[in-house]
């Protein structure tokens, strides 16, 4: 399968659903070409930006799981080649 290039925009609105979301970007590091995390205190958020470089497959497994986590909203764009 052919792999893509995307981005994975992740809002944490539980910062107890934090851990949950480090040990799945963990599991799938070997994907992840960049991360940038912004706390947002004033809103009591946290924003976290992902480059991916992965198949449909890894990309969609990892924000299908991303996207269990209650408290957590996950959106990507994709390449189509």
């Amino acid at each position: 399968m052919d792999k893509r290039i995307g981005v994975v925009g992740i809002v944490i609105e539980d910062i107890k659903s934090a851990p949950n979301v480090n040990d799945i970007l963990h599991s799938f590091a070997h994907i992840i070409v960049g991360r940038m995390g912004i706390p947002y205190k004033e809103k009591s958020i946290s924003v976290i930006s992902l480059i991916v470089d992965g198949t449909s497959d890894e990309i969609s497994a990892m924000t299908g799981k991303l996207g269990k986590i209650e408290g957590v909203n996950v959106k990507s764009a994709i390449t189509k080649k």
